[in-house]
């Protein structure tokens, strides 16, 4: 499942007209679509760890929107 690069879905929700910030996880080929939805999630941020392979399990899901290579609605 794709990584979505936001602290939480409120501050996703806020890049909604924006670039998706995300990482890709799959090794069967790109998930991420220029138009259309997919599924992501993230990983938790903490001051503690800050650095993205320290950081474990997930905060959230979302299905992500895109058109244009923006980010059009989130769910």
């Amino acid at each position: 499942m794709m990584i979505l690069n936001y602290k939480s879905k409120k501050q996703l929700k806020e890049s909604i007209g924006e670039s998706l910030d995300y990482t890709e996880t799959s090794m069967f080929g790109d998930e991420y679509k220029s138009d259309g939805s997919f599924c992501g999630c993230n990983r938790p941020y903490s001051p503690e760890y800050p650095k993205f392979e320290q950081r474990k399990g997930r905060e959230f899901f979302a299905e992500v929107t895109m058109q244009n290579n923006k980010i059009r609605g989130i769910k």
